[in-house]
């Protein structure tokens, strides 16, 4: 996959002379490179040109360390993060896991299950012991009605679950306050097993008077208090990723996907801050301690640990579950062991995105120690993944327990113990 100095390369095929990058970098040239093309300069003696650089002080554009404090541009025109794919010569043993090793709830997915998919899904899950999955996009009304009797009706009334969802916009209004609360009362009623909140929420979503509504507005309280008095958790996914709120340069480490999906980024001066909406949203988990919450993709503090151990200590009614943020745990296995296995009764599975072959990455990185192997997406993580080797009590728990403790409204029985 890609090193951290790719980042620095990234469009260096063209540089300016030593002289010029020297005085921008704050360095000095060593030797007597006149100039730089597209393989970098040579100095005295045919030597390659270098920038000398202060401690803590980085390289130039195009440049990386060759010697301490020294900098140097590559003979050869450097490939682009897109192309730049070396072949690891690490020979390692592996030990693939095409089906979980105890059956699995994915509480967190968007898959309609319908009349053309349903037999497809069910082999599919079958082999990778999927055993429940659980559609966040069940809607209200006619809809999710219709979608819950299918289910019913069908052979499979065990293997599909669905959350309610709620449209915001307009909020803060007795009609609006009606209207909702109606609405997801009457979806719990038809079937749905709990509540999913979409980032729209503090991003985008729009009060009764037009601002942004804000993920502790008192005027939403009424909704959390009917998830509590059902006895129903609460999935909500606030924000995305700290960086995607983060200058799009050669220090972010999600420059290629958001150079790959634009829309994913968000300006500050069109979007609330990273922590503005952390903020609101632990003031209103802090301010519900009735509702159960499950925080959408570990908080977006799977790179933060500590952060994230934080909230399990001082938020007793939160949880986290792991969809789509495998990277960050494959990449610091030993802390997150150590996390998985503390917090053991608050962390939940979810995937997200389905797609059968994407599951066993988490297989691997969550029951082997199997070392310096490839996540499946290049555009989310450039670095190797790392086996955590769980043990089988924390397995079931992660896999299942505890997304049957707090969610009564999923398959009960059957399970091992």
């Amino acid at each position: 996959m890609r090193g951290l100095n790719t980042y620095v390369a990234v469009g260096a095929l063209a540089l300016a002379s030593v002289s010029v990058i020297a005085q921008q970098g704050g360095g000095q040239a060593q030797g007597q490179g006149q100039g730089q093309g597209q393989g970098g300069g040579r100095g005295r003696g045919n030597q390659p040109a270098r920038v000398t650089i202060q401690p803590g002080q980085e390289c130039p554009p195009g440049m990386t360390q060759a010697r301490y404090l020294n900098c140097q541009a590559p003979e050869k025109p450097a490939p682009s993060i897109v192309d730049y794919r070396p072949k690891s010569t690490v020979v390692a043993a592996a030990h693939l896991v095409p089906k979980a090793k105890f059956p699995v709830i994915d509480i967190h997915n968007h898959t309609q299950i319908s009349a053309e998919n349903i037999e497809q899904m069910i082999r599919e899950m079958d082999e990778l012991n999927l055993r429940v999955m659980n559609n966040l996009s069940g809607g209200s009304g006619e809809q999710l009605k219709q979608s819950v009797d299918f289910i019913r009706n069908s052979p499979y009334k065990d293997r599909f679950r669905l959350f309610a969802n709620v449209r915001w916009t307009g909020a803060g209004t007795p009609e609006w306050r009606d209207r909702e609360v109606a609405a997801l009362k009457q979806a719990l009623k038809d079937g749905a097993s709990g509540l999913k909140v979409f980032k729209d929420l503090g991003l985008t979503a729009k009060a009764a008077d037009g601002s942004r509504l804000k993920i502790d507005d008192p005027a939403l309280d009424p909704i959390w208090q009917v998830c509590a008095e059902a006895n129903v958790p609460v999935l909500i996914h606030t924000a995305d990723p700290e960086q995607f709120f983060a200058p799009i340069d050669m220090h972010n480490e999600r420059w290629l996907e958001l150079g790959i999906f634009p829309n994913r980024a968000y300006p500050q001066d069109r979007f609330p801050s990273f922590e503005t909406m952390m903020t609101e949203r632990d003031n209103m988990f802090r301010r519900n301690p009735k509702t159960r919450y499950i925080a959408a993709h570990f908080g977006w503090h799977g790179n933060d640990l500590g952060r994230a151990a934080k909230m399990m200590d001082t938020m007793p009614n939160v949880y986290f579950e792991v969809g789509a943020v495998l990277y960050e745990f494959g990449r610091q296995p030993r802390a997150a062991r150590e996390f998985f296995i503390k917090y053991q009764d608050r962390v939940l599975f979810g995937k997200d995105a389905y797609e059968k072959t994407e599951y066993p990455y988490y297989w691997r990185v969550f029951e082997t120690n199997d070392e310096y192997f490839d996540y499946y997406r290049d555009y989310h993580a450039f670095w190797k993944l790392y086996g955590m080797s769980l043990p089988d009590a924390v397995l079931k728990k992660l896999y299942y327990k505890n997304a049957l403790k707090i969610t009564a409204g999923l398959p009960q029985t059957g399970w091992p113990q």
